[in-house]
């Protein structure tokens, strides 16, 4: 099929041309449009790895080419970082207390999420194509190739969507746990498929027994080259924990360096990785641990560059016909086997309920190893199903890499994880004074019982003190506004005057205000003016000075406190 954009656009071909060497500015447009479709899917509820992908169809092959081919060839080692900060934090999630309570869990799951639409999707893909084309050796080839790498999940577009939602629980502990290993399911089935293919096809490809060894060498190397950083990157910054920076500076210098050495080395960078952050999360001293939140503050621009490139890659326009239908094919059996196969795998385990109906929409994301299972098939059979598999590939990543995130955010909305994985002070940041409460009472409301008026007696006032938990309150004078403070403290001295302490009113006893606060503020702006003025509780008033209520220190520690027990009781909950 001809691309449409070919004749319509061709000022932004020329555009390309003229700009195509200009990394930098690429770079730039990149990164600025790509956080802006980001954001507009955000707005629209939908996963921001989605906007990134749009973006990148919009601009690159499918698109207006103002990111050519060649141009995002050169940009691969983008590509290349991304993945190795995506591995080093999901191995970051692969603790052995978690590997040791879901570790059957995990093997079960993974063998039946993977084997199960390899089943599928190669008897679908052999059937449709010999009812088509009646040649059966091609056919058959067709079918296990695509069914060997249909078994990959891609772990970047995934993870990224659990990151952002901070989800927690073991719908996320299941899916991080299938998607750092099922790729080497697809690798040995891979070599499984391509040694009965060959004959099938008049070629040759080495023995199942010597690609296994070499599978196994690349596992095994890779693991050992990432132990190695892992050891070398916790020496070198246990005694810097008090500056960023340099944590930063050391810990990037040790995944790129241990990605660089995998790279020449023929070796799976990823996972290379991946066996950084295990190695540091389990085995490194405790207090090196927070590289990883700084590592996480270093990744989000070079997300959006990655995903961009994801879709600038593809090009939707090439696809004839019946590889369309094979495409089509290849994508339902594959949704279908996956939810097949990790249902029964977590079903016969007695897996937490939530994995059982959830984690199939986690698992449908694909980029990295298909595409690259589909380039070694291109140069293995190239003269025969090489090409059309590539073309598959390419079609159905397009499709998964839109759906992929949207599932995985239906998911684990679903199961109920969806911002789980908070601290005390992630809440804190989004939590304005108007939102704290005790029990189920406002603290922030012109009825508060925390005001009392500049005529009420030192009795009254006495008495109110007796019945709420407030232990000071905002005087409110007779124009409505606020002018004073009283604290039980306080009281407690006058009433000590005897009979004579009876007599007096509000006015007489309250203290100047020293600061205060409107309901709009964010508590960690609320926390700073208790530090500033040495003081555990401000007024909360609103634009004319009306005062609105107490913002004491102790309600709000109180309210964090009790907003951690609820997570983490909900948590329990959900096994």
């Amino acid at each position: 099929m001809n691309d449409p954009f070919a004749t319509v656009l061709p000022p932004f071909m020329h555009f390309a041309q003229v700009y195509g060497a200009q990394i930098v500015f690429l770079f730039g447009l990149t990164m600025f449009f790509g956080a802006i479709g980001g954001r507009l899917f955000q707005k629209l509820h939908i996963p921001q790895v989605v906007g990134y992908i749009v973006i990148g169809i919009i601009i690159g092959s499918s698109g207006l080419r103002v990111l050519e081919p060649q141009t995002v060839a050169a940009l691969n080692p983008i590509s290349t970082v991304a993945l190795s900060l995506i591995g080093i934090l999901i191995g970051a999630e692969l603790k052995l207390d978690v590997l040791k309570k879901y570790g059957r869990q995990f093997i079960s799951i993974l063998l039946f999420e993977s084997i199960v639409p390899f089943f599928i999707v190669g008897i679908l893909i052999t059937v449709i194509t010999y009812a088509v084309t009646k040649n059966y050796p091609m056919s058959v080839s067709l079918g296990l190739l695509l069914g060997a790498i249909c078994s990959a999940t891609a772990p970047a577009a995934t993870t990224d969507v659990l990151v952002e939602y901070r989800t927690k629980g073991p719908l996320t502990t299941t899916t991080y746990g299938i998607v750092a290993m099922d790729d080497a399911v697809a690798l040995i089935l891979y070599a499984m498929a391509s040694t009965i293919v060959a004959p099938l096809l008049g070629g040759h490809v080495a023995s199942v027994s010597s690609q296994i060894i070499a599978i196994i060498k690349d596992i095994f190397g890779s693991i050992i080259i990432g132990s190695l950083f892992g050891m070398l990157l916790s020496f070198t910054i246990r005694n810097l924990m008090h500056d960023e920076g340099r944590i930063l500076s050391f810990s990037l210098g040790a995944l790129f360096l241990s990605t660089g050495v995998c790279e020449m080395l023929g070796l799976d960078h990823i996972l290379a990785a991946m066996s950084i952050g295990f190695f540091m999360i389990n085995f490194a001293p405790a207090k090196t641990r927070p590289v990883f939140a700084i590592i996480s503050k270093f990744t989000p621009p070079v997300y959006v560059l990655f995903f961009v490139l994801v879709g600038a890659k593809l090009n939707i326009w090439i696809i004839s016909p019946f590889l369309a239908l094979l495409a089509v094919i290849y994508v339902a059996g594959r949704t279908f086997g996956k939810a097949l196969g990790s249902w029964f795998g977590a079903k016969i385990t007695n897996a937490p309920v939530t994995v059982q109906k959830y984690l199939k929409y986690c698992l449908l994301s694909q980029a990295g190893v298909a595409i690259g299972l589909s380039i070694a098939a291109g140069n293995d059979f190239q003269d025969s199903v090489g090409p059309q598999i590539m073309l598959i590939i390419t079609a159905t990543t397009f499709i998964v890499q839109l759906l992929g995130p949207v599932c995985v955010k239906y998911g684990v909305t679903k199961a109920g994880e969806v911002g789980l994985n908070v601290t005390e002070a992630d809440i804190k940041k989004n939590t304005t004074v108007n939102d704290v409460r005790w029990g189920n009472m406002r603290i922030c409301d012109e009825h508060s019982p925390a005001i009392v008026n500049e005529n009420d007696t030192t009795i009254t006032i006495m008495d109110s003190f007796s019945h709420q938990q407030n232990l000071n309150y905002a005087v409110r004078g007779t124009d409505g506004k606020l002018s004073g403070v009283i604290s039980l403290e306080h009281l407690k001295e006058v009433m000590q005057m005897g009979e004579f302490a009876d007599s007096l009113l509000a006015l007489d006893i309250m203290d100047p205000v020293s600061a205060t606060c409107k309901a709009d503020m964010t508590l960690p702006d609320a926390y700073k003016l208790f530090e500033e003025y040495d003081t555990d509780a401000i007024p909360i008033v609103n634009a004319d000075m009306q005062p609105q209520g107490m913002l004491e220190r102790f309600t709000a520690d109180h309210y964090l406190h009790t907003r951690i027990l609820e997570l983490n009781r909900k948590l329990k909950q959900l096994g």
